[in-house]
């Protein structure tokens, strides 16, 4: 019975791995089918439908590479975000220059992604790995810019992943991880 019990326990251990395994994937190639579909960086303010709205796919942000890959593994970031600042709105004081909840932004914002992720506990300090997400700080002017971007499973020669992310011209597959100042790391598929 006991032997019974641990070969169980080892099955759903398993499954539960390959089924994280598996949803990693499907984010990674949901973020790599953007690739060469966003062509343009659009940051305009868009109301949309909630939940699961969208700019059209041939435009986006940063953010929106994320959010688009999570809905390939049914995670809505609009929806998720919109309720988490909803019920804890101290979670997300200061980071604007406005607290009002508003479905159409608060997920396309680098600082609430962030916010979110790491209400998560899905902060790591490690080294980066495939589905890793990553926060940079980018030099502009007399200020820095908040970025975010995906860890492909392409790597350059040090070993480290490409990075998925739309910085200025679309979305776009590039070995950019060290360029600029990384301020955040998280794991959600372990």
């Amino acid at each position: 019975m006991l032997v019974s019990f641990y070969k169980f326990i080892l099955l759903s251990l398993l499954i539960t791995s390959a089924s994280f395994a598996s949803s990693k994937q499907k984010m990674i190639q949901s973020a790599q089918s953007q690739v060469g579909k966003t062509l343009t960086y659009n940051p305009e303010y868009v109301r949309l439908k909630y939940p699961m709205g969208d700019i059209a796919l041939s435009k986006g942000v940063c953010t929106d590479v994320v959010v688009r890959a999570f809905r390939g593994v049914n995670v809505d970031l609009q929806e998720k975000i919109y309720k988490d600042k909803k019920s804890n709105p101290k979670r997300y004081k200061g980071l604007y220059y406005t607290e009002k909840l508003d479905p159409n932004i608060d997920h396309r914002r680098v600082k609430n992604i962030q916010a979110y992720l790491a209400s998560k506990n899905y902060r790591v300090k490690d080294k980066f790995r495939t589905g890793d997400i990553v926060v940079w700080k980018l030099p502009h002017k007399n200020k820095e810019l908040d970025h975010i971007g995906i860890c492909s499973t392409k790597l350059n020669s040090q070993g480290e992943p490409l990075i998925i992310h739309n910085i200025g011209q679309g979305a776009k597959e590039e070995d950019v991880l060290r360029e600029f100042r990384i301020v955040d790391h998280f794991r959600v598929f372990r």
